[in-house]
């Protein structure tokens, strides 16, 4: 058993895939469906440290390829790591910088040794190994760190799905022979085709890794695609450790996957849509600017127990909006990453209970308006 993370399954639902678990580390559990806040450069958009852990944060992210540029992992562990530098006493997970080398085509080479980059910010030279990744990640002090990999665009060559599968591969054994503290998931690519997908994760599955990541998905293809791959790959990942899907996203996207066998999710989704006025609800979205919420006096969400909709009307939350007020996007991210965290407890509750499927249902139509 790992010293870096262990992984208790707690039940699972007979009526489809869901499950629900416990994340242990060294620095605290997790309780599983999870979704984890994105803090890419050091910080969730919005949150102060407090404000994370008020709404029942465990766990959240940072980015390797971000972080090295900018202020630098060797600082950073000058510093103290990345927790003490954030203030942040919950679980850090850290992308390796993979999904940069898809995101940023243009500004990068791809070898069988590593990635190039230059940089976004200033135009220098920036290099990632398999080595080099771990080495940033160790630096910051992640508790959860991602292997270097390739995800290959939607759509995209026979060639470039091939060439994708085979680096991530052979990177992910490198970064497992890189590896001296923390835990370390691989991850499985293969775009929307479940046939490379089923090859590559049996590839991957008996590497000594602690969980598993399904890779290269939400980067262009059809929902319907998102979640016919998911359905038929989350349960051939192992039983017995974490499944993680990256990058993953709307509140109807997560228990979807939650109900094909997803354990960990992550998105910017909650706080970039905070910022950029949008709410989330149990009634679905709701658009702050419209409006229909000059003049209304009731929460972004009467169900919820967030601070800001126990404290703040709509018609208030439109007026600092409007006004551009700072206040409207740290409220707005409060309520936002509640409401995602409050999702998860909801759906592991569900599974507890037995009762997943009947839950997805309830939820889509109450959030679709078609309860």
């Amino acid at each position: 058993m790992s010293q870096w993370l262990q992984f208790t399954l707690e039940a699972e639902d007979p009526g489809c895939g869901a499950r629900a678990g416990v994340l242990r580390t060294p620095r605290g559990t997790v309780p599983t469906p999870v979704f984890m806040p994105v803090g890419t450069c050091g910080t969730v958009k919005g949150l102060d440290p407090d404000n994370l852990a008020a709404v029942g944060a465990g766990i959240c992210l940072g980015n390797t390829y971000h972080l090295m540029n900018r202020p630098g992992h060797e600082r950073v562990r000058a510093l103290g790591g990345l927790h003490k530098m954030m203030s942040w006493s919950g679980n850090i997970l850290t992308d390796s910088g993979g999904f940069q080398v898809f995101s940023l085509a243009k500004l990068r080479k791809v070898t069988e040794d590593g990635v190039r980059f230059r940089s976004h910010l200033d135009g220098n030279l920036l290099e990632l190994t398999p080595e080099s990744a771990i080495a940033v990640q160790e630096a910051l002090g992640s508790d959860i760190m991602m292997p270097l990999d390739i995800c290959p665009p939607h759509p995209c060559s026979e060639k470039e799905m091939s060439d994708a599968l085979r680096l991530t591969t052979r990177w992910a054994k490198r970064c497992l022979n890189a590896r001296t503290r923390g835990a370390l998931f691989a991850i499985t690519q293969g775009g929307v085709d479940v046939v490379r997908r089923r090859e590559h994760v049996d590839q991957l599955g008996s590497l000594d890794v602690d969980g598993f990541s399904i890779g290269g998905l939400s980067v262009g293809e059809p929902n319907e695609l998102m979640y016919e791959v998911t359905h038929d790959i989350a349960p051939r990942l192992p039983r017995n450790k974490p499944r993680y899907l990256m990058g993953v996203g709307t509140p109807i996207d997560l228990v979807t996957a939650i109900g094909h066998g997803v354990d960990m999710f992550d998105c910017v989704m909650p706080t970039r849509h905070a910022r950029n006025g949008m709410a989330f609800t149990w009634d679905g979205p709701i658009t702050i600017k419209n409006r229909a919420h000059i003049d209304d006096d009731s929460p972004l969400d009467k169900n919820c127990a967030c601070s800001t909709c126990q404290r703040f009307s709509r018609a208030y939350l439109c007026h600092l909006y409007k006004q551009r007020e700072i206040l409207c996007h740290m409220a707005m991210t409060i309520h936002n990453v509640h409401f995602y965290l409050e999702l998860m407890r909801e759906a592991r509750a569900a599974v507890l209970e037995q009762r997943y499927p009947a839950f997805q249902r309830q939820f889509i139509a109450r959030y679709t308006g078609n309860a």
